[in-house]
């Protein structure tokens, strides 16, 4: 029979490996290096519905909470290379009932941006999703004026499933919410034709 513990293993490995990045649990050192991203206004413009700086408190309570927790599954982004921690990423309302999940991902390293590690840590976190955990679909939002992330998450097949039109007030305008999502099958069938499966 196997235990809550070798299941937790299974969904929630210690690493995962990919050529330029490596996920890993998030350690009590890291949360300097999430503060400061949290503080950052270029972040909250891409990534939070309110452009106030969250306080300490709400953030050591986002990190002991979301990202430390054992309850949940998050991952520190490093830079394999070097082992450079440069973001974070997690699943949220994960439903296994409905073999479904919200993805989220930050690179808090804006010297980083458009290198890649994006994509690959999106790309590894779709493996643990449908390979480990075994769910049937992925979803995520983003802002459409964040067309470097929409390029990135295109490019690990997610595709554009919906849109709450002006949801988002930035830089003197609105902008759309888009909701975009992947299937288990949308991802295999991406495998098998990469060779990646097999």
């Amino acid at each position: 029979m196997v235990t809550i513990e070798q299941q937790r293993q299974t969904w929630h490995p210690a690493t995962i490996s990919g050529a330029l990045v490596e996920l890993r649990h998030h350690r009590y050192d890291d949360l300097p290096a999430v503060r400061r991203w949290y503080h950052d206004p270029e972040l909250a413009r891409l990534t939070r519905y309110t452009l106030r700086p969250m306080s300490d408190v709400d953030i050591d309570r986002f990190f002991h909470g979301r990202l430390l927790s054992p309850e949940q599954v998050a991952y520190a982004i490093t830079v394999r290379e070097s082992g450079r921690l440069i973001g974070s990423t997690t699943f949220s309302n994960l439903d296994p009932e409905n073999g479904s999940t919200l993805f989220h991902i930050s690179l808090g390293e804006p010297d980083t941006w458009g290198q890649g590690y994006g994509t690959e840590a999106t790309e590894l976190m779709l493996w643990l999703a449908f390979e480990r955990i075994g769910l049937h679909r992925v979803a995520l939002s983003v802002f459409d004026f964040n067309s470097r992330a929409v390029r990135s998450y295109e490019k690990a097949g997610f595709r554009v499933e919906g849109r709450n039109r002006q949801a988002i007030a930035r830089d003197g305008g609105r902008w759309d919410e888009l909701t975009m999502g992947i299937l288990a099958s949308e991802w295999r069938a991406r495998q098998e034709r990469d060779g990646s499966l097999g």
